[in-house]
């Protein structure tokens, strides 16, 4: 398990001020924000109680073409063109028509860092303290002192730190529940077991990453505990049980925006229900965010007119992920006996094809540098996005 690096000791100096954008979080969300700020002239810091990169907590696979848009293809460890479904009545090899990457997770965090130019603590953040000057300020409370800036971002994951309280606690809350091992070996397929032997909701992978597997199971229902059915997935195939790690995974999309305060990736609810793929949406929603705070530094929009507006486009996604949420639910129900030929019918190009090439499209890779798209050139993306999704689901509806 990783070692905390607030700072301790001697080190353990006072952290306090101001900053024009202070990010909350530096994985994933946090860092796609500050990236979208580099080069804006804005103070921007991001504080995290881990280094960055130091604390993986998820199998790490993401779209190709995401890295590639994003530069951050040097992190790629292993690509696939087929999804292998198992079953306890049969199996079928899904052809894609995209690849699919799994990458080291350190060092797409770095990688991301590059392309900010943002400054970087260490520090637990405890929640919000009280306004310093009562000028629109949010101060922030850490574990080293008090920070201020007129634009926060929670990206801290799914306790939603920042928040007022909504009472959102595990096992009572819509949060699914994962667990993997990391032992080393290697494989060409990139593999999903559909089996209640391992988990009565939900689902077991195997993500190859080069010279390492991240063997795991997921639960849809938070109070099934998965440690010993992906030991089980694990011994199944042949593979140690070495280097756990685990986390819950939201499955409903959460406010975005909240008191001044915005939120991004977890905190947001900003992971598809299902498939449980959380590290696109983070980077998607935030380059929007981003590039909303942007404009506020920049002038072109006040706090308010951002927070809006980034509350429109999170709440135009709403009904991708309330699908993909029934579907979840839905699979529970099937009868084992049927998963087998349902998968076999599934698996047929034309609908495959159609199916993958939608749910890329629920946040689909970013075109263009991290700055280009500004002002007017963000409206209108903005609505060409609301007027794409009308389309979408009135194509899903006529499917």
């Amino acid at each position: 398990m990783p070692v905390r690096a607030t700072k301790r000791g001697e080190e353990r100096t006072p952290l306090q001020g101001s900053c024009d954008v202070l990010i909350c979080g530096a994985s994933f969300a946090g860092l796609s924000v500050a990236r979208e700020l580099a080069g804006s002239g804005a103070d921007v810091m991001i504080v995290d109680r881990y280094e960055i990169g130091e604390r993986q907590t998820s199998a790490c696979g993401i779209p190709t073409d995401w890295l590639r848009a994003t530069g951050l293809i040097g992190a790629e460890r292993q690509r696939f063109d087929s999804l292998l479904i198992h079953t306890p009545h049969g199996e079928r090899r899904y052809r894609l028509p995209w690849t699919f990457s799994t990458f080291d997770y350190r060092e797409l965090c770095e990688l991301l860092w590059c392309q900010c130019d943002a400054r970087f603590e260490t520090a637990k953040v405890n929640g919000r303290a009280a306004g310093a000057n009562g000028d629109g300020t949010i101060a922030v409370e850490t574990d080293r002192g008090v920070l201020a800036a007129p634009l926060v971002v929670d990206a801290l994951g799914w306790r939603r730190v920042l928040a007022s309280g909504d009472g959102f606690q595990p096992p009572d809350a819509p949060l699914s529940r994962g667990l993997e091992v990391h032992p080393g070996g290697s494989s060409e397929d990139l593999e999903v077991w559909i089996d209640r032997r391992y988990v009565p909701a939900g689902y077991g992978w195997s993500f190859p990453a080069r010279d390492e597997l991240r063997i795991g199971v997921g639960s849809f229902d938070p109070r099934f505990h998965v440690r010993e059915t992906t030991e089980l997935l694990a011994e199944d195939l042949g593979s140690e049980r070495v280097r756990y790690q685990g986390n819950w995974i939201p499955h409903k999309l959460r406010r975005a925006t909240e008191g001044g305060v915005f939120f991004a990736g977890d905190s947001a609810g900003h992971c598809l229900p299902l498939t449980a793929e959380g590290i696109r949406t983070a980077i998607y929603f935030g380059i929007a965010l981003g590039r909303e705070l942007r404009a506020v530094h920049e002038g072109r929009q006040n706090r308010e007119r951002a927070a809006a507006r980034y509350a429109s486009y999170h709440d135009s996604h709403e009904w991708k992920f309330r699908w993909m949420l029934r579907v979840q639910r839905l699979v529970p129900r099937i009868p084992p006996r049927l998963l087998g030929p349902l998968i076999r019918l599934l698996g047929r190009k034309r609908f495959v094809d159609w199916s993958f090439a939608h749910y890329l499209q629920i946040a689909p890779p970013p075109e263009g540098s991290a700055h280009e798209q500004q002002g007017a050139g963000d409206q209108q993306g903005h609505t060409e996005d609301a007027v794409g999704a009308e389309r979408d689901l009135v194509e899903a509806e006529q499917a």
